[in-house]
């Protein structure tokens, strides 16, 4: 069992990738991106470094715990979507829907810190590396999907990547919108609606 921290500024000794994310970005809103250690996030949080690690791999990992349980929900739609689509529209309206559920619980609150706060970060190649990464096994997620469906492999990834664009430029369209900006789906949607037309 790991041994955990206080730092004294009463925080309870215990974990999660919520409270870890909680701290770095108090200190990135310190001390900045590049000023900001994982010996830094791991004592501001109460815990120790290896515990820090448990959670995540690198200190720019925190940026994308909303990220990361949106892919789980996406994976757990699809899931859900046994049904074989008979023509690449309907495959097509079915990723969509499960996009929009898989984001459907992000609220004003979870805006991402690095669409809010890009000039505090500095140097983001580790930053867009990670999340490319994580983009991509979402559109993998989706075209293999349509795939099973019957989807031809090159319209599969088209469609796949093509939804994903859409959810990047809503993401940073709500993230501009201030704190009245409300939920993210409509976002979303409103991208869907304008860029990928139903046949």
């Amino acid at each position: 069992m790991t041994t955990t921290r206080h730092s004294g500024r009463g925080r309870p000794p215990a974990a999660s990738r919520e409270l870890l994310q909680e701290a770095a970005f108090e200190l990135f809103v310190e001390n900045g991106y590049l000023g900001t250690t994982v010996d830094h996030i791991a004592t501001r949080a109460g815990v120790s470094r290896n515990t820090f690690f448990n959670y995540f791999d690198a200190k720019g990992e925190v940026f994308w715990v909303e990220l990361d349980a949106t892919t789980e929900r996406v994976k757990a739609a699809l899931a859900g979507d046994s049904s074989v689509a008979p023509t690449t529209n309907a495959a097509g309206i079915g990723i969509r829907q499960a996009m929009l559920t898989a984001i459907a619980p992000l609220q004003s609150e979870h805006v991402p810190f690095v669409l809010t706060q890009y000039d505090l970060i500095g140097s983001i190649t580790e930053l867009q590396a990670s999340a490319m990464s994580r983009f991509a096994t979402q559109a993998r997620l989706l075209s293999e999907h349509l795939r099973r469906n019957g989807v031809a492999p090159a319209a599969a990834r088209a469609q796949a990547y093509s939804l994903i664009a859409c959810v990047i430029a809503a993401a940073q369209e709500w993230a501009q919108a201030g704190p009245l900006r409300g939920r993210l789906e409509p976002y979303v949607q409103s991208a869907i609606d304008a860029t990928l037309i139903a046949e």
